[in-house]
């Protein structure tokens, strides 16, 4: 699968803020794309609607998901997954993500991105729900890999197996969460290159970049928790220079949701990104 598949440029790009609204439009600053949760625009207007629609009209624009619960053993809800198409036919992004989790049991909706345990039952059901988004969307979209703090016993598929069989069946992309596999292999004392190299790099239509925060767990390990609350780790930053030297230039989010600092902060991260891109873009 090529990335233009999905129309983002092989650019660095940022999630779009309210506190950098005004500054993003004032001084149109060089970014590669903006990207957006889609469940904060599912309302039919109000200031978020007007400030995206002129976001839209300077930059590409990618919508990530956090609220289809992709994972859960229930149906989909059919009226959240109609808001996101009418947002979709609304904006027309670039592309569309969601993550491999879920969030929701029967009518109540946990604020979280909850692990699935790996086997045949889920897999199927994984690729059911994939299907169907597409189909209503009518576009492939994105799967995210997760960040997992623990895994369950009754697994019998290894993730990056699993992932590359969703991939396999339902055609859709990948969207690579660099921070997402250092977080899980340090937690799971796994080789993070090693995953990489399984997962199907083909597929790959973005890239997200992340910082974390670090704890210990019971044991004394270390604990590291996706939270996007910090810069990005120099491990991380290492960990995507080899992916790009497997993928070539990809679309590049830099990911900031807590403790956001001012625009200048996360763009001096873009223009780290981009100028690995370009090297990328050298060597391919």
């Amino acid at each position: 699968m090529n990335n233009s598949l999905f129309g983002l440029p092989p650019r660095a790009g940022l999630g779009l803020k309210t506190g950098h609204l005004r500054e993003v439009l004032g001084s149109k600053p060089d970014i590669g794309f903006f990207e957006v949760h889609a469940e904060n625009y599912m309302v039919a207007g109000g200031p978020f609607h007007h400030y995206l629609g002129l976001i839209r009209e300077q930059y590409p624009l990618s919508l990530h998901g956090v609220g289809l619960s992709i994972g859960a053993e229930g149906p989909l809800d059919v009226q959240h997954l109609q808001r996101l198409a009418e947002l979709i036919e609304r904006y027309q992004p670039h592309s569309f993500s969601e993550h491999l989790a879920w969030s929701s049991h029967g009518p109540v909706f946990l604020n979280d991105l909850l692990p699935l345990a790996y086997d045949n039952a889920t897999l199927n059901r994984v690729c059911e729900h994939i299907d169907q988004v597409q189909t209503t969307l009518k576009r492939p979209m994105l799967l995210e890999n997760p960040a997992t703090y623990l895994a369950f016993q009754r697994s019998t598929i290894d993730e990056a197996d699993f992932i590359s069989e969703v991939i396999r069946r339902t055609g859709c992309g990948l969207l690579l969460d660099v921070n997402n596999v250092y977080v899980s292999s340090i937690n799971h004392q796994r080789d993070p290159v090693a995953y990489i190299d399984a997962l199907p790099l083909h597929a790959v239509g973005e890239i997200h970049l992340a910082g974390f925060a670090e704890d210990t767990d019971s044991l004394g390990d270390r604990l590291l928790i996706d939270d996007h609350g910090a810069p990005i780790d120099n491990a991380v930053w290492a960990l995507y220079v080899q992916v790009l030297e497997r993928v070539g230039p990809v679309a590049t989010l830099i990911e900031r949701d807590n403790q956001v600092p001012a625009f200048g902060v996360l763009h001096a991260e873009a223009r780290q990104a981009d100028e690995l891109l370009r090297c990328a873009e050298v060597r391919s």
